[in-house]
């Protein structure tokens, strides 16, 4: 079945801006400033998209607050990765229960991932009937629209937007972070790995236009952010939608062409698509940062097969190699999967030796988690839990020990390290090129600027330096 991407029209976005309008116009015949709660859970994508829910709050004459207590409005924005992170926000909503007898005529919706299966929407739905709404990620576009449907006509919104995806352009953000920015270049993702439900809740692939990205950028530049994030769920596919001619190393290369002093970041590199001209690109332009977040997941290639990976592991070593050729001084990072179903003792030492070879910097470590609606949480699974936990604590022991001894490498080295705030001891932090956190002393007025940093001592989760 043919599938496109649909954008949302002007006309349709300035419905929403209209409605925004009115539940200001609400607000202001009630003679008083309504204030709104924004709680995220999840990737840099769900922060990304948070900040265009607060946009479109301050658009509509909401203060925005750092607490659900006393907000006029509680926007709950989820995560579906894991069970872990759906059971918190179970809990979390049921909290809400407590703020909402306080506060009646509260309102309170819910929206993210969760929101786009089925069996959790209609969950919150009758289960938690002070939530006001909820709706899944396609539709977070017309949240004014639900949210004054909410504010005037006395009744609950649930809305199931049954699309691949849609590409609204212009919406407004309030940005978290007064230094980095989240930029998405596409949504969604077409590779369909065993484990993971991205693809069904937030649709096929989908890239914006290039000349929208290059806009946004210039506007976050212009706004005096320096650390700038490009959001993909598998950035490498950017433009494989389109009719530019221009895939992400093009993208990344015009971005890095534009006038400022900022450093340029992406999430996700998948290793199916990433290759040499990515990271010739990279190695080319002193504003992209030379760190590459590239996920292996197992280290064994049966595993691989079975969560529909695309790669095997000599595409993957290989991919390594020519990354490290191009940037020496790379800072490579990676995402790992323990106990995925059926995984031996034997196929676990083989991710136990590819951590060994490839020595990464970090890693972002989890415990297979089944999704219900995915491939694999069909599989049979006979590995204990407690087996798993096991293997979970040799693999972080392993790397803890290769991140302190690659960190100590640091040490008497002098770095490029964009300040970025101050520890309640006193201390400055900063950010490496390669995203590792530095520890000075400093004045505050340091944070925003770039500075050169000698590294003295090292922890395995931090370095400690002086200005150089």
């Amino acid at each position: 079945m043919e599938r496109k991407t649909r954008t949302i029209s002007q006309e349709e976005l300035q419905l929403q801006r209209e409605y925004c309008g009115r539940i200001a116009a609400l607000w202001r015949e009630r003679g008083r400033t309504p204030k709104a709660f924004v709680d995220t859970y999840g990737c840099q994508q769900n922060e990304a998209d948070s900040e265009q829910i607060r946009g479109m709050l301050r658009e509509s004459g909401y203060e925005i607050s750092d607490t659900e207590e006393g907000a006029d409005a509680v926007v709950i924005n989820t995560c579906a990765i894991r069970e872990h992170a759906e059971q918190r926000v179970y809990g979390n909503v049921g909290a809400l229960v407590h703020t909402k007898r306080r506060h009646p005529d509260q309102k309170i919706f819910i929206c993210g991932c969760m929101m786009g299966q089925e069996h959790a929407l209609e969950r919150i739905r009758k289960s938690y009937l002070y939530v006001d709404g909820a709706f899944n990620p396609h539709a977070l576009w017309r949240f004014p629209e639900l949210l004054y449907t909410a504010l005037t006509g006395k009744k609950r919104v649930f809305l199931k937007e049954d699309c691949d995806g849609v590409i609204a352009e212009g919406i407004p953000a309030v940005r978290s972070n007064t230094l980095k920015a989240w930029v998405s270049v596409m949504y969604g993702c077409n590779n369909f790995c065993a484990y993971c439900i991205v693809p069904y809740v937030r649709g096929r692939e989908r890239s914006r236009r290039p000349e929208e990205i290059v806009r946004e950028v210039e506007g976050v530049i212009a706004a005096g952010y320096k650390d700038i994030t490009l959001l993909g769920q598998n950035v490498n596919s950017y433009g494989k939608d389109l009719d530019e001619g221009v895939d992400f190393s093009d993208l990344l290369a015009r971005l890095a062409e534009l006038d400022g002093d900022f450093l340029l970041r992406f999430m996700t590199s998948h290793p199916r698509d990433a290759g040499e001209k990515l990271f010739r690109t990279m190695a080319k332009y002193p504003k992209i940062a030379k760190q590459l977040h590239l996920p292996f997941q197992s280290g064994n290639d049966r595993i691989l097969r079975a969560m529909n990976r695309h790669y095997d592991l000599a595409r993957y070593r290989e991919l390594v190699r020519q990354a490290r050729e191009a940037m020496p001084e790379l800072v490579l990072t990676s995402d790992v999967i323990v106990g995925f179903p059926g995984e031996t003792a034997e196929e676990f030492e083989d991710t136990m030796r590819l951590i060994e070879e490839v020595r990464y910097d970090a890693l972002f470590t989890f415990i297979f988690s089944p999704r219900r609606g995915t491939p694999a949480a069909e599989m049979d699974d006979p590995t204990p839990k407690e087996e798993k936990n096991r293997r979970f604590d040799r693999l972080v022991d392993l790397q803890n020990r290769i991140s302190q001894e690659l960190h100590r490498d640091y040490i008497g080295k002098t770095v490029s390290v964009l300040v970025d705030g101050k520890e309640e001891g006193g201390l400055l932090t900063a950010r490496t090129q390669g995203g590792r956190l530095v520890r000075f002393a400093g004045d505050a007025e340091l944070i925003g600027r770039f500075l050169q940093i000698k590294i003295t001592d090292a922890t395995t989760w931090s370095l400690v330096g002086e200005i150089g």
